[in-house]
């Protein structure tokens, strides 16, 4: 199974880790440089969640995102499910 959120469509992304030294000049120094450029990945918050739905009258399971749980608080979750076409 995918690294995926149902509902924002949120997947991993690449990114860089910069690793850098020395003591910067506002502190005495020659100035801090970039020693190290190491590839990383930036993966979404994902939660396993089973969400009750009102006007279904039954619960779903859905995975996803921190973000989406407060867009489903804000929207409500039949409305919210309905846009992802999960309902």
């Amino acid at each position: 199974m995918s690294r995926r959120c149902e509902i924002t469509g949120a997947v991993p992304s690449l990114g860089r880790k910069i690793i850098r030294s020395g003591k910067s000049k506002k502190s005495g120094g020659i100035g801090t440089h970039v020693t190290a450029n190491t590839p990383r990945r930036f993966r979404p918050n994902l939660r396993r969640k089973s969400i009750f739905v009102p006007e279904l009258g039954r619960h779903i399971q859905v995975r996803l995102t921190a973000r989406a749980l407060k867009t489903i608080d804000k929207n409500g979750a039949y409305a919210t499910l309905k846009r992802a076409g999960l309902v």
